[in-house]
């Protein structure tokens, strides 16, 4: 079993303190971004919106949180010690498992089979779109 990310907010406070503190660091991406673009003042002001911000926050936060990966058995062994309330992607038979334990509530998981790179990415945003956009 491996551990991807660091973000792991145990309760919904957590979850949003985190939140607000990834937000200078979304917006220092974002001006930076638009400086390698060579953005001028008048097409910054026209492009960079707090809507492309906000965005970026959304992206960064998922990208931090912690995802387990490791095989069926792993998961299943780690699962049955928790009272969770488990949202699976995939099918039962795929041999390995990426998960995010969600505020000590839920785990959001999904199966793959050779690719834990893009398990964990298609899980981060999952994760963010299943518990944590509500919240934040």
């Amino acid at each position: 079993m491996e551990t991807h990310g660091f973000l792991a907010p145990e309760d919904e406070s957590d979850a949003r303190e985190r939140y607000e503190a990834v937000g200078p660091a979304a917006q220092t991406v974002v001006k930076e971004t638009a400086k390698a673009m060579a953005f001028d003042a008048d097409e910054y002001d026209e492009r960079v919106t707090g809507e492309v911000v906000e965005t970026a926050r959304d992206a960064l936060f998922a990208s931090l949180l912690e995802v387990r990966t490791g095989t069926r058995e792993e998961y299943d062994e780690w699962l049955a010690d928790r009272d969770r309330e488990v949202i699976e992607h995939g099918s039962e038979n795929v041999g390995n498992v990426a998960w995010h334990d969600a505020l000590g509530e839920t785990v959001v998981a999904a199966t793959y089979e050779r690719e834990p790179r893009a398990a964990v990415a298609t899980l981060r945003r999952q994760a963010f779109g299943r518990v944590y956009r509500e919240l934040v």
